[in-house]
């Protein structure tokens, strides 16, 4: 069996397959309609950034949270309830557009809700991967989910969100949106449930329930503190994502509509081509051996990814914005098959829902400053500005955090390819 395919040997994680694909597909839909829900309610950059910021509020305020949870409630019935959640936003975005009522405000507290469930979501999904398939096998599982996200989400389903407001309207596409999300809920139930690879110790039954999560807390931000390649790439990635996610995220619709005439379709079309990249780009890197400088490799290839935004702002026609999202898209996601991999197997298993829910919140924590400032700052100094410093910001981040944080001693000391022995350290 190919190397990519090799985790569907397991029962349990076809299902989960499948329930991440339709969650997935859904999501898509759902980032299209909800944005051009905004421009139908007569919105605009600010407004979009209102509403993205409060998506981006919504994940970290629960971040640390997350990952307490997601390492001592058995991490299926997390997921059960995120989907519910965000079955319901979904449900209540779409009858409201489809009776034209639908305010700002509801957007906003839609995405806050649904924001709020994305902080269990992800270190709860990170945390349950391990026990349901071998150590082996990780690699080749997050490829295969770094294909699956962009290729369903950022790609098939802003294509189908897009027909669907082309010929009808935001809401019948946040319609399909919710419809998928009922399969996925209903496909994630027949995962099994596994228990939660952490044996409580008496000491934290003495503390109780709330001294016991601050202490888990602790725990984590201690390990984060004393591993300097979690650190560095943790604070290389929400620099990262403070010049780059707002002007991405929030300029981009409006660059499609306003400065080269396109619509919903041209705007998913775009994400289409970064979707497409990003499988591309992931499905290579779980095809091969892990990089003997997977930490440099990663780093330094993330800065590399958003060099292509540089266009973004020089473009004069849409095919021009679909070339640089594809580039785009091949060199952010195979860095992320690694970044999991390397989670995955280098985190203790009774830490990694904390490390995970410290990933999610360390590396989004300046998001919603991101998506705020992206519309005023475009209005200050122009698009092609705030794009170039998008594109050249990460890179200068990227290498300085490989030399400050010394990733190539590390990566050496610490191989992840299975026939490389452990290199001392170097002092």
């Amino acid at each position: 069996m190919p190397r990519a395919l090799s985790p569907f040997r397991h029962p349990a994680y076809r299902r989960l397959a499948v329930a991440l694909t339709l969650s997935t597909f859904a999501s898509g839909v759902w980032l299209v309609g909800l944005v051009w829900e905004v421009i139908r309610i007569g919105g605009g950059p600010a407004q979009l950034s209102f509403v993205s910021t409060a998506s981006a509020v919504g994940v970290i305020l629960p971040a640390l949270l997350g990952g307490v949870v997601a390492d001592r409630v058995p991490q299926k019935l997390i997921l059960l309830v995120v989907a519910s959640v965000e079955l319901a936003g979904m449900a209540l975005v779409a009858v409201l557009s489809l009776t034209d009522t639908a305010q700002l405000w509801h957007l906003a507290a839609v995405s806050f809700v649904t924001g709020m469930g994305m902080a269990f979501y992800y270190p709860a999904y990170s945390a349950w991967l391990p026990a349901l398939v071998p150590e082996s096998d990780l690699q080749a599982v997050n490829g295969f989910e770094g294909a699956v996200r962009p290729t369903v989400g950022q790609a098939i389903g802003p294509a189908v969100a897009g027909a669907a407001v082309g010929a009808f309207s935001p809401g019948a596409a946040v319609l399909v949106a919710a419809g998928a999300s009922v399969l996925g809920l209903c496909a994630l139930t027949l995962v099994p449930l596994t228990p939660v690879r952490r044996e409580a110790v008496p000491e934290e039954e003495r503390r109780g329930p709330v001294a016991s999560a601050v202490a888990d807390v602790r725990e984590g931000f201690a390990y984060m503190v004393r591993t300097p390649w979690l650190l560095a790439t943790l604070l290389f990635a929400s620099l990262m994502i403070l010049v780059m996610m707002g002007p991405l995220e929030v300029l981009t619709p409006f660059l499609i509509k306003d400065e080269l005439g396109g619509g919903a379709s041209d705007h998913a079309l775009v994400l289409a081509a970064f979707g497409i990249g990003a499988a591309v780009g992931a499905m290579t890197v779980a095809s091969l051996p892990m990089p003997r400088r997977y930490l440099t490799w990663m780093n330094l290839t993330w800065g590399l990814a958003c060099l292509p935004l540089l266009f973004f702002g020089l473009a004069t026609d849409v095919w021009q914005l679909v070339v640089a999202a594809f580039v785009c898209g091949v060199l952010f996601d195979g860095p992320m098959v690694i970044w999991g991999t390397l989670l995955q197997r280098r985190v203790p298993p009774h830490l990694l829902g904390r490390v995970a829910s410290l990933d999610f919140f360390v590396s989004i924590a300046l998001m919603p400053v991101s998506m705020a400032l992206a519309g005023p700052v475009s209005e200050t100094i122009g698009l092609t500005a705030t794009f170039a410093i998008a594109g050249l910001a990460p890179l200068v981040f990227a290498v300085a955090a490989v030399f400050l944080a010394r990733l190539p001693q590390d990566e050496l000391a610490h191989p992840l390819r299975d026939e490389e022995p452990a290199l001392e350290p170097v002092p």
